[in-house]
């Protein structure tokens, strides 16, 4: 399927981008990530490799679209929020002497 990114088109084939990301170590998720393989994988890492382009080259936006035709799952990663802390009923120090 011709799929442009970065104003150049490519012909690309979902087996062959599952074969680009062979062997390919995920980077943390963030942002827009896609599912090749089982694996997650930022969208603009996956457009690195597929096109042989810097990232600064194109969007992410760009790359999940052209992912999402070849039948490609893409969501947005988890966002990693901080925990709360949680309330305790019981303080550990409530029972002590010094009360």
């Amino acid at each position: 399927m011709r799929c442009v990114i970065a104003r150049f088109p490519f012909d690309l084939t979902k087996s062959e981008v599952e074969q680009s990301m062979e062997g390919v170590s995920p980077e943390p998720a963030v942002g827009i990530c896609a599912t090749v393989g089982g694996r997650v994988y930022p969208v603009k890492q996956i457009g690195q490799i597929i096109t042989g382009q810097d990232r600064r080259d194109f969007t992410a936006a760009e790359v999940s679209r052209a992912l999402t035709r070849l039948g490609f799952t893409c969501h947005e990663a988890a966002a990693a929020r901080p925990q709360e802390p949680r309330e305790s009923s019981a303080l550990p120090w409530a029972d002590s002497p010094l009360g």
